[in-house]
């Protein structure tokens, strides 16, 4: 089974920015959130942590593989989607014409970034190879970026990546896509009661 874990919080998740292939440290809330994700999965014996390349996964993987006492490794397939000129920038800030294009046409990429079919191909090769690999009898985990993990529900559910968008998925919480017999299913979504007592702000 593959086990999809986002990171915690950042400056820019509290802020609400655009946040992308920003390379943000996690915050005290955030490291907080990656311990309790770390002891939720630990139980269940992961035998691989990958991560994104950046920073707030990476920290957020290791808390994981240091309880599970597993290597972490990088694989850049699990890297957040590039927002190219709206990182950084809050939601209202993007121009109502482009999102609205950004929304309907996976094709279509915002301003030197990157669009959501690019990310749903390179997320749909990590999972196959996962699922042909380790995560056929074992739990690998991936922590990664919401989406990323949107791409991996849209591969598993066999739907136009436009479904993206009807998704909500919080901070440090794990989603579950495994093999099954004739193809691939979606175990759970947006899994966070590990979170829940812990501060009013930590699913935020």
């Amino acid at each position: 089974m593959l086990a999809f874990v986002r990171h915690g919080q950042t400056g820019a998740n509290r802020s609400g920015l655009l946040q992308g292939r920003s390379d943000l440290p996690l915050t005290d809330l955030g490291r907080e959130q990656g311990e309790r994700v770390a002891a939720a999965l630990v139980g269940e014996r992961p035998v691989r942590v990958f991560t994104s390349p950046l920073r707030r996964a990476f920290d957020t993987a290791v808390a994981i593989g240091a309880a599970a006492d597993v290597e972490v490794t990088v694989d850049d397939r699990l890297i957040e989607l590039d927002y190219g000129e709206w990182e950084q920038r809050p939601l209202l800030d993007v121009d109502s014409a482009d999102w609205a294009r950004w929304r309907g046409d996976p094709s279509f990429a915002p301003p030197g970034g990157e669009s959501l079919r690019a990310v749903s191909e390179r997320v749909a090769s990590f999972c196959r190879d996962q699922l042909d690999g380790d995560a056929a009898d074992g739990l690998v985990v991936a922590v990664s970026h919401v989406s990323p993990i949107k791409a991996a529900v849209i591969w598993a559910l066999a739907v136009e990546e436009t479904a993206a968008f009807r998704m909500f998925l919080e901070l440090a919480s794990i989603t579950r896509v495994a093999a099954r017999p004739g193809g691939v299913a979606l175990v759970s979504f947006n899994e966070v009661a590990h979170l829940r007592d812990t501060s009013p702000d930590a699913v935020r």
